[in-house]
């Protein structure tokens, strides 16, 4: 099987399409102030795609894990096997070391948030008026802005989504794959049994006929049987 045929590459080239948005994002996020609303966003939707990716990456190794039982049979060999479950195991670490980041910096989000609302609680003093206007304007400014942000977060889900669904049709693609795969050598084992016994019944034959004849009935069995092993070769392999 092919590079382009096997739906591995196919996968594969998805999850790392991810892999690679993902880092990017990663990067956007640590160039963005710590007390931005752009910022929550940001890590929201990494940790949405550190999850679904870590999922993708699961389901391919089970489907190598698969393989492995029989990869003659899938074209592979040992060696293609261990590419492909380093590919993942590297796969699975880049999206670790993102997720573990971004888990920090949600923490550090956390608690400058919970310092803001200790702020929040202390008295104003009626000096601070043309302040607690300024306060307002950036508010709504901010809430305006929050509300374009969950628009493209919604945008970028759907996004994930379509992804996650392609990626599932591959697996299920997969899948009924190996169930026919499967049903064949089940055929075939049934074929190399009935022939067994049939070779095995001739065999029995010709020891019997052997017995009775003489040197010049030999020969001519021999021939006989030459002729006959040449008629069950082309049934065999060739029908």
């Amino acid at each position: 099987m092919t590079s382009a045929q096997d739906p591995f590459f196919i996968v594969k080239e998805e999850i790392q399409d991810s892999i690679n948005k993902l880092q990017a994002t990663f990067h956007q996020l640590e160039q963005t102030p710590l007390d931005t609303g752009e910022r929550v966003h940001l890590t929201k939707e990494l940790l949405i795609s550190c999850e679904s990716i870590e999922w993708q990456v699961d389901e391919l190794d089970k489907a190598i894990a698969v393989a492995a039982r029989d990869p003659s049979w899938y074209g592979l060999d040992e060696a293609e096997l261990d590419r492909r479950r380093r590919w993942t195991s590297t796969a699975h670490n880049q999206v670790g070391t993102v997720r573990k980041a971004v888990e920090a910096v949600k923490e550090k989000i956390t608690s400058l948030s919970g310092t803001h609302q200790e702020l929040m609680r202390l008295p104003i003093n009626r000096s601070s008026n043309y302040i607690t206007q300024d306060n307002d304007d950036f508010i709504t400014s901010e809430s305006d802005r929050q509300m374009l942000l969950i628009k493209q977060q919604d945008e970028e889900l759907d996004e994930l989504s379509a992804s996650v669904q392609r990626i599932g049709g591959v697996g299920l693609t997969i899948h009924e794959e190996l169930v026919g795969q499967e049903r064949i050598l089940d055929e075939l084992s049934t074929e190399m049994e009935t022939t067994s016994n049939r070779l095995e019944f001739v065999q029995k034959k010709v020891a019997m006929v052997m017995k009775k004849a003489g040197v010049k009935g030999q020969i001519m069995m021999i021939a006989f049987l030459l002729l006959l092993f040449i008629v069950l070769f082309i049934l065999v392999f060739f029908t």
